[in-house]
Order: structure tokens, then C-alpha cells, then sequence
């Protein structure tokens, strides 16, 4: 729910109802007190006459609005940046969110994204009601609060891990956001708050339902020996972090619509990096009930979506990893695609060295490394091989950026032209890498069966067709169609008998998926 789509009348009815479907998707400033709220606080509601609306924390904070102690905007579930009604606003929230304007000023952040510096601003103040570099010192002190909350780093630390440039910008930012000086928020923390065990551990809200285990069961049949493990309801993975190597693992809290992020790092620099690319990974910014209402339009989707109404799009970690992992799942099954990417770890990945935890020795390789690489030498096909190659020299000379800074479409675009992928590959990974909610593999077999209901699988043309009523969410309805409805009577079992793994399409369309 952006600036131009704010219904007061709608936010008010929410407001007074506390409805949590709407928590994150606007901000209550009262003007009678100077504080803005999620739709959920537990304060008496306020009269209409003394409200605003605000389509995020950073534009209630740019009216003189502070945050409510008592409801903690910063906790809020991210805003979904994808409903926006401009598609360059929702890539330039994407990329604010990663970090992309802590060091760079806005007209390099405009040309990144293509347009003029005087354009941006316009969409932001018409979509979103406040100017980027807003938005960025938001999302700040929005971490530096949670920082401060759920971790005992020291304040100095906290400044710089939040992205701040100095300390008396970290201050002067709390004070605006908070009414308060760091070591104040900090001493009015609850005395639980940080969570015991080794490693820095932040809590990662999202919008409920979601569905852990499928989220487990697609990352698992596909997670890179040495790099990935699934364990249980746990996800893990190595990272680095500047020059910083280390590790993180994800699961669930019990009883909360939140997973824990712990952090293994020499130092917590640019932590809003490793934030934001987990909540990317598991896709917790979607909004299930807004996806929802789009797709149970169709009486196939309906079913499965009452089956499994929180099934995200898994989505990546590292873009690259990802574009890599399509490519090697070309004309092989899942299984055969992961123990390639485990062979291609091993061989071309740093070391983690004493960052090293049990099954995770290895980064997964950047472009540069596999460039110049002997793919062939861990049994690769040739012409694979070369794919991999002309994907890794496009990545690392520039000339292609996988991190979505363009329209919707254009990533797919820029990866046909690349030898050895097709549409299906450039679809996949528009999906999964660029976090296109839209993107729709439609050669699949496996989607044109389902959506034969029981018939003969439905044609290419015949299956674009369908799905076009299912915009702007194709990319969840591809998820329902691939998970089959018995999955949905098996959530217990162990993740190993889930078997996504099993899914094999035709090595035509999308093998190794």
C-alpha cells in the first residue's frame, strides 16, 4: 500500500480493528501526539481528526512524526516493496534495502537505476511520500534500534554495523527516529532481549502464514555441499561479508510470526547486508493475503493455495549462486544439479579457513573464479561448461547486473542473449535471483500438467494464457502448481520425504529446477 493508494477511510477501519494483515503496509502519525504507530499497537485507538497516513516509517518521520515505544515500528514486517504501482520504485526500495545508498549519492543511485535524479524523487514523493535518501536513514536507525534491543554489541559497533558514517550521525538519527540518545533506548531494552548462544541473533519478522517447511524442503534438495546445509527446521549457509568470512544459520521461533538470524562474523560491519539478503532468501517481505486474493481466482489455485496458504518463492542468497545453480540444472535432475554445484565448490571455492563450521568449508565461487575455470574437469558437458563461463566473464566484467536494478522482464532479457540459456533458464532465475513476483516459466512441463487439471498437459501459448490471469503474482502461482497437493498432507513428515527433489520435468523444460 503505497502513498497514491492510501484509502483513509480503509486505514482507519484497520486501525481501530487492529488488523494484522495490515501491520507494515502503513503508519498511523497522531497528531495530538507527535507519534506514529503500527495499525497494530495496543493504545487506545485515536480519533480520526487526529491521524495521518503513511505509507512507510521514513515518511512518517520526515513529517516530525517519532516512533511509538510501545508498538515498535522498527518491528514491523517489511514494507512489500513489490506492491507498488512503479516498478523503479520498487527496485530502488530493493536496493536501499541491501544498502545501496548507505555510500553512494543519489544521482549515481538514479543512473544505477536508470532514470534522473529530479525523476526519482518524483516517483518517491508520488509512491511513497518521502525522497530516498529518507527511506535509507529509516531503514538505519530501524536496525540500529533492533541492534540495540536484541544484541549486546557495543554502541559505538552498533553505529557502524547499521551503516551509519560516523557517531554523531548515529546519534543525531536515533534522536530524530526515537526522542531519545542511543544509550537511553538501550537502557529501556527488555531484559530478555538478548538471545542466548553463540553468534549475534536478530529476529527476521514476516507476514504469517508462511510455510517454513516447504521454504526448507525447495532450499534443501538444493543446498551446495560445503556451502549449504538444511538440518531439521535449520538453514545454514557460509558467507563473507566484505573481507569478513563467517557463517549464519535460520529457523523458526516458536510462537511468533518471526525466524531467528545468527551471525557468525570477526565483526558486524554491514550486518544490514546480511539482513537484508536472508529476508530476500526466504522471500519475508511477500504478502500472503494480497497474493492470495489474486490468485484463489482460479479454482485450481484455490485448492492448493487452502492447502498451503504461505508457500513463498524461495529466493537467493547471492544472485550469481543462483544463475549458476540454473545453469547446471540444465538436462539433470535436481539431485544430479547439487552434487555438480558441491563439485564446483570444492574445486573453486575459497576456504573459510578457521570461519569453518561443521559441514560449511567453503564460499561458494564468485564470477571471477569461474570465468577462466576448467568446468569440464568436474563433469561438466562442454557446452555447459561454456554457458557457465560466458555467464560468469558477462558478470564479472559488469556487463551484466544480476542484483534486478531494471524493469520487469529485462533481467530474463539480458540472459537469453548469453549462450546456453534459454527461456526457461531466463526465467527461473528472473524469478528466483532478480525477485520478479511475475516472472512464469511457461514451457515447463511440470506447470502445463498441472494446469491441465488431470488432462493432457496444456500447451506453451495455451499456458501463457492462463497465467495471465494471475498477474502480477506468476511466479507464487508456478510454486502452487509445482508443489504437489499431496505435500500438503505430509507437513510432518521429515524433510527428506518431502521430495521436491522428485519434481523432474523433461530435460527440455527445466530439469534440475
Amino acid at each position: 500500500m503505497f502513498q497514491d493508494e492510501l484509502d483513509d477511510a480503509r486505514c482507519y477501519r484497520a486501525l481501530a480493528s487492529r488488523d494484522p494483515r495490515f501491520d507494515g503496509r502503513f503508519f498511523t502519525g497522531v497528531t495530538s501526539t507527535g507519534v506514529y504507530c503500527r495499525p497494530i499497537c495496543p493504545a487506545r485507538t485515536p480519533r480520526r481528526e487526529n491521524v495521518r497516513f503513511f505509507a512507510c516509517a521514513a515518511a512518517a518521520e520526515a513529517a516530525g512524526f517519532r516512533a511509538c515505544l510501545r508498538c515498535r515500528p522498527e518491528s514491523a514486517p517489511g514494507t512489500p516493496a513489490w506492491a507498488g504501482s512503479s516498478a523503479i520504485v520498487a527496485r530502488a526500495l530493493r536496493l536501499i534495502s541491501a544498502g545501496a545508498l548507505d555510500d553512494d549519492d543519489l544521482s549515481r543511485f538514479a543512473a544505477r537505476l536508470g532514470v534522473g535524479e529530479r525523476h526519482l524523487s518524483r516517483l518517491f514523493a508520488t509512491h511513497v511520500g518521502v525522497a530516498p535518501g529518507a527511506v535509507a536513514r529509516a531503514r538505519r536507525a530501524h536496525l540500529a534500534r533492533r541492534l540495540l534491543d536484541e544484541t549486546d554489541l557495543p554502541i559505538g559497533e552498533i553505529a557502524f554495523a547499521a551503516g551509519f558514517a560516523s557517531l554523531r550521525q548515529f546519534n543525531h538519527a536515533m534522536r530524530a527516529s526515537f526522542g531519545a540518545p542511543p544509550s537511553a533506548l538501550r537502557a529501556r531494552r527488555p531484559r530478555t532481549a538478548a538471545a542466548p548462544g553463540p553468534g549475534l541473533a536478530l529476529r527476521l519478522p514476516y507476514r504469517a502464514p508462511l510455510d517454513w517447511t516447504a521454504l526448507l524442503t525447495f532450499l534443501g534438495a538444493r543446498a551446495t555441499p560445503h556451502v549449504e546445509r538444511v538440518e531439521g527446521e535449520t538453514y545454514r549457509r557460509s558467507l563473507q561479508v566484505g573481507g569478513a568470512l563467517g557463517a549464519l544459520e535460520v529457523e523458526p521461533i516458536a510462537g511468533a510470526a518471526a525466524l531467528e538470524l545468527r551471525i557468525w562474523l570477526p565483526a558486524f560491519d554491514g550486518i544490514h547486508q546480511v539482513v537484508s539478503r536472508a529476508r530476500r532468501l526466504f522471500d519475508l517481505d511477500a504478502d500472503p493475503h494480497a497474493i492470495a486474493a489474486q490468485l484463489r481466482r482460479n479454482p485450481v489455485l484455490a485448492a492448493r493455495l487452502a492447502r498451503r496458504p504461505g508457500l513463498r518463492v524461495p529466493g537467493a542468497w547471492d544472485p550469481f549462486e543462483v544463475a549458476v545453480r540454473a545453469i547446471l540444472g540444465q538436462q539433470v535432475t535436481v539431485r544430479g544439479a547439487t552434487t555438480l554445484a558441491g563439485r564446483l565448490a570444492e574445486r573453486f571455492g575459497a576456504p573459510l579457513g578457521e570461519a569453518a563450521r561443521p559441514g560449511l568449508d567453503r564460499l561458494f565461487p564468485g564470477a571471477a573464479a569461474l570465468a577462466a575455470a576448467d568446468l569440464e574437469s568436474i563433469g561438466l558437458p562442454r557446452a555447459r561448461a561454456a554457458a557457465l563461463r560466458a555467464l560468469a566473464s558477462a558478470v564479472a566484467s559488469g556487463a551484466l547486473d544480476l542484483d534486478a536494478a531494471r524493469g520487469p522482464g529485462a533481467l530474463a532479457a539480458e540472459l537469453r542473449a548469453l549462450p546456453g540459456v534459454g527461456p526457461w533458464t531466463a526465467s527461473y532465475v528472473a524469478m528466483r535471483a532478480g525477485g520478479d513476483p511475475d516472472a512464469f516459466p511457461a514451457g515447463d512441463l511440470g506447470l502445463r500438467r498441472a494446469l491441465g487439471g488431470g488432462a493432457p498437459p496444456v500447451s506453451e501459448r495455451e499456458a501463457e494464457r492462463i497465467a495471465e490471469a494471475f498477474r502480477p503474482w506468476r511466479a507464487y502461482a508456478a510454486m502452487h502448481l509445482w508443489t504437489p497437493p499431496q505435500l500438503a498432507s505430509a507437513r510432518r513428515k521429515p524433510l527428506t520425504s518431502l521430495g521436491f527433489a522428485s519434481l523432474r520435468a523433461p530435460r527440455s523444460a527445466g530439469a534440475g529446477r
